[in-house]
């Protein structure tokens, strides 16, 4: 006797409940709502579906019915790759996926690179299945954020940009934070100083930057820090146009290292190095040990966000606890998602004198 050569038809809910004789919510709830049935029928409702190969209520289906995801959606300004070297950003991660965890939250990275399109960035956002959205740091024009803002799901934005009125914020104080440590390194005796920052637009530069690129900067973070340092100079009686200010796109040591290098080129007599974050700091100082460049005795460096390879290296930085600030976003999401109330909140930042400031050469 031949077999049939007709695909046998995969098991549904409905076939496995009509099996059983028992209603088609039972068997859903034996996977979603556990408690709703005995020990002992779960136990036969779900060993039907294994010998049958059903694994359980399409999850897509039931997010068309409960208009719900699960899912938070992290919009991250630069590429995917670079969320997983960058360690504040990595440590942003750990907290905000931490928060989502507790909240029975998933979590979708969604990586808006500088160099996308922007008609990429609607059709990114739109097609993401999420609950809510945090954005971290991108600039005030991204086109992710606008898509975001379209989609009317909560927010919950990480540093920048600010004044989203739809929008929660968590950050820091930039500006204060980068002139108390200015204040620091002026009052070391230092009079010729420059600042290495990360991009301050979307397009593609790196150099030293004229007084009208800083003006028209879209990233807050970095316009803010440098605007602390300007400050602390015109508090102590110098020239802030004297500030030599060094760009550069890609957010990685070897910026750090040629943008020392240009630093020093533009104003010879330059005695300290205040860069914007660690990363930069870091990358300032390999190139400080290859040129055989004294820290501090004959040149300061300073960096900002505490991460643990500059306090290991003894960096005088800014610290702040970016694992935190993850936990923090992601509790005034759950906050917004169920009050619809936005609101903000500054996280603290503390100087970490290390060794890598001291006064400049007689």
């Amino acid at each position: 006797m031949s077999r049939s050569r007709e695909p046998r038809r995969p098991a549904t809910l409905a076939s496995i409940a009509a099996e059983l004789k028992v209603s088609r919510t039972t068997v859903s709830n034996a996977y979603n709502r556990p408690d709703q049935l005995s020990p002992e029928l779960r136990e036969r409702v779900l060993m039907a579906a294994k010998r049958r190969g059903y694994a359980g209520p399409d999850p897509v289906a039931r997010s068309l019915r409960t208009r719900k995801a699960g899912a938070v959606g992290l919009v991250l300004t630069e590429a995917l790759s670079y969320s997983f070297r960058d360690p504040a950003a990595m440590a942003f991660l750990a907290g905000l996926a931490e928060s989502c965890e507790a909240a029975g939250q998933g979590l979708l990275l969604i990586p808006a690179g500088p160099d996308r399109e922007d008609t990429a960035a609607a059709a990114v956002v739109q097609q993401a299945g999420v609950d809510a959205f945090v954005v971290y740091s991108v600039a005030d024009d991204d086109p992710y954020l606008l898509a975001v803002r379209e989609r009317h799901l909560p927010i919950v934005i990480c540093d920048q940009p600010r004044g989203v009125p739809e929008a929660a914020l968590v950050a820091i104080d930039d500006r204060a934070a980068m002139k108390l440590l200015a204040e620091q390194v002026i009052a070391l005796g230092h009079e010729h100083i420059a600042v290495l920052c990360m991009r301050l637009g979307r397009d593609r530069r790196d150099g030293v930057v004229p007084p009208a690129r800083l003006a028209d900067s879209h990233f807050h973070v970095q316009r803010e820090r440098i605007a602390g340092v300007k400050e602390a100079m015109v508090d102590a009686g110098l020239d802030p146009d004297s500030l030599t200010v060094v760009e550069r796109f890609e957010h990685t040591m070897r910026s750090g290292h040629s943008a020392a290098a240009q630093a020093l080129q533009a104003n010879r007599d330059t005695t300290a190095l205040l860069c914007t974050t660690d990363v930069l700091a870091l990358g300032a100082l390999n190139f400080a040990k290859v040129t055989g460049i004294d820290v501090p005795g004959q040149l300061t460096v300073t960096g900002f966000d505490g991460v643990e390879d500059a306090i290991r290296d003894n960096l005088t930085t800014v610290r702040q606890d970016a694992e935190e600030k993850g936990r923090r976003a992601g509790a005034l999401l759950m906050s917004t998602s169920r009050s619809g109330v936005v609101s903000t909140e500054f996280m603290p930042t503390e100087l970490f004198k290390g060794r890598t400031a001291g006064p400049p050469p007689a």
